[in-house]
């Protein structure tokens, strides 16, 4: 299906992480898309994947940026905007689940709320009088977190549920510019990194198999790749009248009864 993304710019934070990420598979997907990715991202292999698509043919442009600095994101986004004139979508994707849980500091608390959701209204602060332009619209990547709680994360939690209501707040704001604003609600993702974390664990593989057996739908994990087909139909025009909306991209993982888990 041609999503009509090719040439628009897409600004997406957190998109410079490990093969196989959530963000880089959307940053890839993006480029088969023929759409130029604006990669913001503290990690410096931003510019081995925008070296990569470029010996592809593809644009795309790489400003390494700690997103918890608010000038760094304001000089990003000036820098993508001088260079192609125009940012047409935005796919907020920066996401730490990072253990800050009530016996954190203060200070270890803020951190957690700058880099997961305070960074998320700065992306948009600063792109809003592009998107204006090209009535562009905003995509948050959101967790089930926000919604059911973890344990032991409360910085997380408080991120990921800001960002939801931050995504319903956006739509009726914008609506007078005809921007959409969505989020995706992503639950138990097979990532490099869920891999690593269940190799730390002492009884890991007993972990997974009770983790996957409470998935509806398969009895499986969500792939990356099927997060990234759902957020490159979210942003397109296939989907242009879908604003305000929360999509659980997690096999029924979050809402489906859990009766449907009796064996």
């Amino acid at each position: 299906m041609d999503l009509g993304l090719k040439d628009k710019v897409v600004l997406i934070s957190g998109a410079a992480g490990i093969k196989g990420s959530i963000g880089e598979t959307i940053l890839q997907k993006l480029a088969d898309e023929g759409a130029i990715p604006a990669i913001i991202d503290r990690n410096a292999r931003g510019f081995e994947y925008v070296e990569e698509l470029q010996k592809r043919g593809i644009d795309a442009i790489f400003c390494q940026t700690d997103v918890t600095d608010p000038k760094q994101i304001e000089t990003a986004i000036e820098t993508v905007s001088k260079k192609y004139g125009r940012i047409d979508a935005v796919i907020n994707n920066v996401g730490v689940n990072d253990g800050v849980g009530l016996d954190a500091s203060y200070e270890e608390f803020m951190d957690s709320l700058k880099l997961n959701m305070v960074s998320y209204f700065l992306v948009v602060k600063h792109a809003l009088p592009f998107l204006i332009k090209s009535k562009g619209n905003i995509l948050n990547i959101g967790s089930k977190v926000g919604l059911t709680g973890q344990g032991g994360t409360s910085g997380y939690a408080a991120s990921k549920g800001g960002v939801l209501g931050l995504t319903r707040e956006w739509a009726v704001d914008l609506i007078k510019h005809g921007i959409r604003s969505n989020a995706i609600i992503i639950a138990e993702s097979w990532t490099p990194a869920y891999d690593a974390w269940i190799k730390t664990l002492e009884n890991g593989e007993e972990k997974l198999k009770s983790i996957v057996k409470k998935i509806p739908l398969e009895n499986r994990m969500t792939t990356p790749e099927e997060i990234a087909d759902q957020c490159l139909f979210t942003i397109s025009k296939k989907s242009s009248h879908t604003t305000g909306q929360f999509i659980a991209v997690d096999g029924g993982y979050v809402n489906l009864d859990r009766s449907l888990l009796t064996e």
